[in-house]
């Protein structure tokens, strides 16, 4: 076990540095200046070599690749060239908000959809079934975008159940975390219901299930002790898997509703050519989903002893 990892750790560095190269050289080379965008057309020549030399961009590109390649090391990714930001500061806090958007009904949606797969798995071919996979069908035809105005106007807006925007820390951050909640979920039910259903029906065909039934286990029992464990395995995939977007946050939903986590900080930077923090979240992604990927293959095995960490 312990060998296994420290392989697929030493496998995660080649990735890495090829992420870095790609990025380094659509930002610092083949990308816009972010001097011209910072200072404008018609800025003088002394005005860029200044900011240039603030910006340590008047350095040749192999000092400034090293440069970036000691960020990636030590997590450490400068100031933001607009807010003058300390960016592991600005990530830390940034993470923590986009967690507390997206775990709760990440993780109550999780719930909620197994147990409505299941209860569509055990009806199979009766008009719940089909009338849930249609419903998960339309409703995985509507726009995420479609959802957040909608019931941000509704819910928010005309009934004031909810406050439209805004952001508290500590507790004080669950009134105006409700209702992005509520839209995490309800946006999730169709294709994980989908999924989850999908999983339960390939169970439900194995040779284990056929042989349990056939030594009289009743279907519900069948349902609840065979089948979902062992389709716990690809949904522990599917799950895991996603934690890194879960840090990441969700960029619509946080600018929609003023929430000041990751995925908000992502657009700001986009829209002000904030290189420095564009640069340090893709090597921030592409770090945790690596870690993940790791981590969901070790849970696999923890789960599925035909697995074995060779």
């Amino acid at each position: 076990m312990l060998g296994y990892i420290v392989r697929r750790l030493l496998y995660i560095i080649p990735t890495i540095l090829g992420v870095a190269v790609i990025i380094f050289v659509l930002f610092n080379i083949a990308g816009e200046d972010p001097v011209r965008v910072a200072l404008g057309q018609h800025a003088t020549p002394q005005a860029i070599a200044d900011l240039e030399a603030q910006w340590g961009l008047d350095q040749p590109l192999w000092k400034q690749f090293l440069d970036f390649l000691r960020q990636i090391v030590t997590f450490d990714y400068g100031e933001s060239y607009f807010t003058g930001e300390r960016l592991s500061e600005a990530f830390a806090s940034g993470a923590l908000v986009s967690l507390s958007l997206t775990l709760p009904p990440f993780v109550l949606g999780l719930v909620i959809n197994i147990v409505i797969a299941m209860m569509i798995a055990y009806y199979r071919g009766t008009w719940i079934d089909r009338f849930s996979t249609a419903a998960a069908v339309i409703s995985m035809s509507v726009s995420y975008l479609v959802y957040i105005i909608a019931m941000q106007y509704f819910l928010a807006y005309e009934l004031e159940w909810f406050p439209i925007n805004g952001y508290a820390p500590g507790w004080d951050a669950i009134p105006y975390l409700a209702l992005p909640w509520l839209i995490i979920i309800v946006v999730s039910i169709g294709p994980d219901v989908r999924i989850y259903r999908t999983i339960f029906l390939n169970e439900m065909q194995a040779n284990y299930v056929r042989t349990a039934r056939a030594k009289g286990v009743s279907e519900r029992g069948v349902l609840f002790t065979h089948i979902l464990k062992n389709a716990m395995i690809p949904i522990l995939t599917f799950t895991i898997v996603a934690v890194p977007f879960l840090i990441l946050g969700a960029f619509l939903m946080e600018r929609f509703f003023s929430i000041p986590g990751l995925g908000d900080l992502m657009i700001s930077a986009i829209n002000n050519g904030d290189f420095p923090v564009l640069k340090g979240m893709t090597m921030y992604i592409t770090m945790t989903y690596a870690v993940f990927n790791l981590i969901t293959d070790l849970l696999i095995a923890a789960v599925d002893p035909r697995v074995k960490l060779n």
